[in-house]
């Protein structure tokens, strides 16, 4: 028996915040690529890879020298946390080779980690309202300028002062911190409107409006991709660049190196009109991380009782711009710890998982700690998680079709297709049992891959019911499948 193929994207987010500093995640994810692409992945999302201000303790966000991929001595190491520039190329010719795209996280926002100082006059700013600044002007001695001494001019001779950058921000003499906007700069107008106006986050604030600026990125662009043969982009922190660069800093690095063809934005946003916005303003030039389904995520896993599942996507990309939606559960920032902590729970998350891997979402991203566990946070793989990936790879058909009946804390659907998937979906405190009626589905004998003891019979009109446990999920498949996922020696958890 052969399962269906229906080419479905699935994106493995290769790292989470505190793998160890031992420049091995290159070698290790190199390693892992059979595996991976056998387990149903198309996709994934490798780390910064460039130098940062803490060199090989950097995660990847405090960008010192974007082409530095390991391979210099600066800042105190050659390798990257994750290791050398020969590793990395090397793996991701083992993940293309194993027809895994890649996809490169790009961090422009900002620069951290200076190699000298100058003095800059600069406006004082309001860190709750930046659109207010006090109308003196002040001098500072501050940490923007970047000579990258130990590159020496290899690859690029462009360096960097505070022209180059809109703001920084800065520790007083009595401790307290705040942010400058550099004289005669501006924020940039399309950002986020938070804070007034969101174009700065941290370090040294880089002007994208600044067209020896926008050179320098685009020529880099170019090196890159042409260097690593990277298939495609993580831009973070799009919500504070202006959304006017990107649309044609991705159509020229689509002429070069393996020609990238995706491209996902970080809008960290609960509102979907903000992300809908973000869209509008780019061009629709790259989907977005649907962080309003994420939100919607942790919300029924703290209070599944005053959720209504009905609602669960509601107000989400996935509903309002479903061809630009990247779902997600967690990621590196929402992890236990990190600023941007919002934890879905363990008991919801093979449920979020079941909803963006087995409907409809085209674009889906797991999360390195959900599919390997995290060690520093005691937190094991996640359940059924590979079974799920395995099963959107080879049997997942085209057409979601909702059952009648969901309530609050119920939901039904059907995948058509030649290999059928149900599911259910349970945040109540008492099992529940849904009737269903496909004719498609006649004959068929199914099996909950979640509870698998007990095999479900279709009668020849298609009608059975299908039970799932509370707070549960329950993933039915053919019985036929079910026997061939295991002979393929899927993670059965």
């Amino acid at each position: 028996m052969t399962a269906g193929t229906a080419n479905h994207e699935t994106m493995l987010q290769c790292f989470e915040w505190y793998l160890p500093d031992d420049h091995g995640l290159w070698n290790w994810i190199a390693a892992q690529a059979q595996d991976l692409a056998a387990a149903g992945f198309t996709m994934t999302w490798l780390p910064p890879a460039y130098k940062g201000q803490a060199g090989d303790s950097d995660v990847g966000y405090g960008v010192y020298d974007m082409y530095d991929l390991g391979e210099f001595d600066a800042k105190g190491s050659v390798p990257t946390k994750y290791g050398s520039r020969g590793d990395y190329l090397a793996a991701i010719r083992a993940l293309r080779a194993h027809g895994l795209r890649v996809i490169a996280d790009i961090v422009f926002n900002h620069r951290m980690g200076a190699d000298g100082k100058e003095r800059v006059a600069a406006h004082v700013v309001d860190v709750d309202d930046r659109t207010v600044s006090d109308s003196t002007v002040i001098e500072r001695t501050l940490d923007t300028v970047y000579e990258f001494p130990e590159r020496g001019g290899a690859y690029s001779t462009f360096r960097w002062n505070w022209r180059d950058f809109t703001g920084t921000d800065y520790t007083a003499n009595d401790g307290s911190i705040g942010i400058m906007r550099f004289a005669g700069k501006q924020w940039s107008g399309n950002v986020s409107q938070e804070r007034g106006n969101f174009d700065y986050i941290m370090g040294d604030d880089v002007d994208v409006n600044e067209p020896e600026v926008a050179k320098e990125l685009t020529d880099w662009g170019i090196w890159y991709t042409e260097t690593t043969g990277v298939d495609g982009f993580r831009l973070d922190a799009v919500k504070s660049i202006d959304a006017t660069f990107f649309a044609p800093w991705l159509n020229t690095m689509r002429q070069y190196g393996n020609h990238p063809d995706f491209a996902v934005g970080e809008y960290w946003s609960g509102d979907v009109d903000e992300l809908v916005g973000y869209l509008n303003d780019c061009g629709h030039c790259m989907t977005l991380f649907d962080v309003a389904l994420h939100f919607a995520f942790e919300h029924v896993s703290q209070e599944p009782q005053a959720y209504d599942l009905r609602e669960l996507a509601a107000h989400t990309l996935t509903v309002d711009e479903p061809e630009y939606a990247c779902a997600f559960v967690d990621n590196h920032d929402t992890q236990p710890g990190q600023a941007l902590e919002s934890w879905v729970q363990p008991w919801f998350k093979p449920l979020a998982y079941a909803y963006i891997l087995l409907r409809d979402s085209p674009y889906p991203c797991v999360f390195f700690g959900d599919w390997y566990g995290m060690p520093h946070d005691l937190f094991p793989p996640l359940a059924l998680l590979h079974e799920m990936v395995w099963i959107r790879a080879h049997l997942l058909g085209g057409r979601v079709v909702p059952q009648g009946g969901d309530t609050a804390h119920s939901l039904c659907w059907v995948v058509r297709g030649g290999h059928p998937v149900c599911v259910v979906l349970n945040t109540g405190d008492a099992a529940v049992a849904r009737p269903i009626q496909e004719d498609f589905l006649a004959a068929h004998t199914v099996v909950d891959i979640c509870h698998p003891d007990a095999a479900v019979r279709i009668d020849a009109s298609g009608r059975c019911v299908l039970h799932c446990p509370p707070r549960a999920c329950s993933i039915y498949i053919d019985a036929g499948d079910y026997e061939l996922m295991r002979e393929r020696s899927v993670d059965m958890q």
